[in-house]
């Protein structure tokens, strides 16, 4: 097994690149954010542009107590900076992790790019970190956050019932999705198929 690395990796497809949170990616990502007004979605959780610099901040320093490795996604094509991912709820002993505090810009969804990102998140944690199972939350109200796990092959663990105080006081139902190792082949095969016939209907936040 290989050890959990402090620093995320730098991840390439062909339409995204995953590179490690760095703060100097603030402008970026608040104009990621500001495409869609993404702060303002129902059932889901996007820092506002005056809010940003602190969830960078609160994700570093998860990094550095070791629970957390965030990313920036950008286009391949441009550079331009489209969201944000993470590795989070890491559990080294027990070899599994969860993909999740995704947003990725309205511009971009239903693109491809949210496709490819799972699927370099989701090749890096088996592949080369040997994990067990891969976790992905959501709100269970977000049908189309919902919709996307599933179709990445996800199957539904079970429903946190009030999980989470949001933003706003409202109370989270989460519900719980995982892919195991025994899986991860076929949900990649599926992955590529879609991804070479250029279907982005993974899209979306997930």
């Amino acid at each position: 097994m290989q050890v959990m690395a402090r620093q995320p990796p730098t991840l390439r497809g062909d339409l995204v690149t995953l590179s490690p949170l760095a703060m100097g990616d603030l402008d970026g990502l608040v104009a990621a954010a500001t495409d869609g007004r993404l702060w303002e979605l129902t059932c889901t959780s996007v820092p506002a542009p005056e809010a940003m610099a602190a969830e960078m901040e609160r994700r570093l320093a998860l990094q550095d107590a070791g629970s957390m490795l965030p990313f920036t996604t950008r286009r391949r094509d441009t550079g331009a900076i489209i969201g944000m991912t993470t590795y989070m709820h890491i559990e080294e002993h027990h070899r599994r992790l969860e993909i999740g505090s995704t947003w990725i810009a309205a511009s971009a969804q239903r693109t491809g790019v949210n496709t490819e990102s799972k699927l370099l998140l989701l090749t890096h944690a088996f592949a080369e970190l040997d994990q067990l199972a891969v976790e992905f939350r959501t709100h269970w109200l977000n049908r189309q956050s919902r919709l996307a796990i599933e179709r990445l092959g996800a199957k539904l663990d079970g429903i946190l019932r009030q999980h989470m105080v949001m933003a706003d006081g409202s109370v989270r139902d989460t519900a719980v999705y995982s892919i195991v190792a025994a899986e991860w082949p076929a949900v990649r095969g599926e992955l590529q198929r879609r991804l070479a016939g250029g279907s982005g209907s993974a899209g979306g936040r997930a």
